[in-house]
């Protein structure tokens, strides 16, 4: 079993060899314009591009919560967009963060991880826009990633 890794850094720059899995959390409206996504836009035009064709064409594909979108964006990188937040705001129906999402859409890029030979690279995914708590999702990426072998760091933004 691997252990995750805590690092200052951005996320869109992972640290190490090999093949890298950037994985991050998307909402179910085809929203693309606010936290995170903003760092992947700024490097790469293709994740956005691939997350809004998806959503465009919902009704004949697989587009819905604990689902992901595998985009390629280098030869050794490649960006796992994962829908796990139902809407954009907090409000009467709660935080939008759906943890059972998470961890579904988890499964999967632990299945693309082993099946690349990759690591997996992310924010606190479900924690800033989306309203959910790191005590809730850090247990879901042990028992999906690490439980299965599979490293992981998580990047912290700043100083």
């Amino acid at each position: 079993m691997s252990e995750i890794r805590y690092v200052r850094g951005d996320a869109t720059a992972p640290h190490g060899k090999g093949v890298k899995l950037i994985a991050h959390v998307c909402n179910d409206l085809g929203g693309w314009g606010k936290g995170f996504v903003l760092a992947l836009s700024r490097r790469w035009p293709e994740p956005e591009a691939a997350f809004r064709r998806w959503h465009r064409d919902r009704a004949k594909n697989d587009f819905g919560l604990g689902a992901v979108q595998f985009v390629q964006v280098g030869p050794y990188v490649w960006v796992a967009n994962m829908v796990g937040q139902r809407g954009i705001r907090t409000g009467s129906k709660g935080v939008p963060v759906r943890y059972e999402a998470i961890g579904t859409a988890l499964a999967a890029v632990a299945d693309k991880a082993l099946e690349l030979g990759a690591s997996v690279h992310l924010p606190r995914i479900g924690c800033g826009l989306a309203g959910g708590r790191w005590s809730r999702i850090e247990p879901l990426i042990a028992e999906r990633l690490t439980a299965r072998g599979i490293d992981v760091t998580v990047y912290d933004h700043g100083d």
